[in-house]
C-alpha cells in the first residue's frame, strides 16, 4: 500500500484505486498543538469505535471493514471542507462565544455550564489548522457548499448525534457535542472519516452535574489539565506572537487516566475488551 498523508491522530494510505486504509496511532493532540507523549491504546479504541459507530448508525457511510486492531478500510471520496459540529449542552468554546455575541443558543437555554440545551444546534467550522466557527451565510459565502448541501449537513448531523446520544444514554453515557465530516461518494452526500472519543466529549451519566466541568471519558481530559495550568492561554498568546506553540510534557497520571476512560468507555459501549 502506498502512504498518503499523516495527520494529527492517524495516517492514511492508499489500499486500491477506489479505497484508503487509516492507520490510527496512539497521538494525541490538544489546542492544535501536537504532543510527543503517545496515550496507550488510544489508536485501537479509535479504530474500534470507528467500527461500532459506522455499523450502527442507519445512515450511508463509507466505511468497508476492519483491516486490524488499529486499521480500517473506507470508500475513497471528495470530502466537504466543513466539520459539522452538533451541541447538546452549555459547555466549552459554546459558552465564550455566547458572551461574545458570536453565536446564538435557543432561546430558554439554561446558561450555566454543562446545562443542556433544549435543542441540540448545528454549528459548524472550517476545516482547517486552526478551525473558525461558520454559520450558513458564511459557509455559502466561502464556497465551501451550496445551500442545499447545507441545509443536508444541517439536518443529517442533528440526527446523527440524536441517535448516538441515544445508544450513549443506554450505554450510561451522556454524548455533549459531536464533530461529524462528509463527502460525495457517486454523487450522493455520504458519511466519512472516523467517529470516536477524538470527535465529541463524553460524560459518565452517574457523575453529571449541572454548574460544573464534567468529568470527560475523552480527549478533554488533556485539555482541561492545560488550561488548568496555563498553557491554553500560552498557546494563544504564542500564535498571537507569530511563533509556533511548544507542547509540555504530559504528566503520567494524566496518559494513564485518558487510557483508562478510552478503554472503560469503549467496554461500555460495545460489551467487548480491547
Amino acid at each position: 500500500m502506498r502512504f498518503l498523508s499523516s495527520g494529527k491522530v492517524k495516517d492514511l494510505y492508499e489500499y486500491d484505486e477506489q479505497k484508503l486504509l487509516f492507520k490510527f496511532s496512539d497521538r494525541v493532540s490538544a489546542y492544535d498543538v501536537k504532543f510527543k507523549e503517545n496515550i496507550p491504546k488510544k489508536g485501537e479504541v479509535l479504530c474500534k469505535f470507528a467500527e461500532f459507530w459506522f455499523n450502527n448508525l442507519p445512515v450511508p457511510n463509507h466505511f468497508v471493514k476492519r483491516y486490524s486492531s488499529t486499521e480500517i478500510v473506507v470508500k475513497k471520496m471528495k470530502m466537504l471542507p466543513i466539520e459539522c459540529v452538533v451541541r447538546g449542552y452549555f459547555y466549552g468554546s459554546l459558552i465564550g462565544r455566547w458572551e461574545k455575541g458570536e453565536v446564538e443558543i435557543p432561546k430558554g437555554t439554561d446558561t450555566i455550564i454543562a446545562a443542556k440545551l433544549p435543542e441540540p444546534i448545528f454549528d459548524p467550522t472550517t476545516k482547517s489548522e486552526h478551525d473558525i466557527p461558520i454559520d450558513k451565510n458564511k459557509a455559502i459565502e466561502m464556497n465551501l457548499v451550496t445551500e442545499e448541501q447545507y441545509n443536508f449537513l444541517e439536518k443529517t448531523s442533528i440526527e446523527i448525534y440524536k441517535i448516538m446520544a441515544d445508544i450513549s444514554d443506554e450505554a450510561g453515557y451522556i454524548l455533549a457535542d459531536l464533530k461529524l465530516e462528509f463527502g460525495v461518494l457517486d454523487g450522493e452526500i455520504t458519511l466519512g472519516d472516523s467517529i470516536g472519543p477524538d470527535e465529541y466529549r463524553l460524560w459518565l451519566k452517574e457523575t453529571y452535574s449541572v454548574g460544573k466541568v464534567q468529568d470527560s471519558y475523552d480527549k478533554q481530559i488533556l485539555r482541561d489539565w492545560l488550561t488548568d495550568q496555563g498553557y491554553q492561554k500560552q498557546f494563544d498568546n504564542e500564535r498571537n506572537m507569530g511563533k509556533e506553540p511548544i507542547a509540555p510534557n504530559i504528566p503520567e497520571e494524566i496518559i494513564e487516566k485518558m487510557t483508562k476512560r478510552y478503554v472503560s468507555a469503549f467496554t461500555s459501549f460495545t460489551g467487548n475488551s480491547l
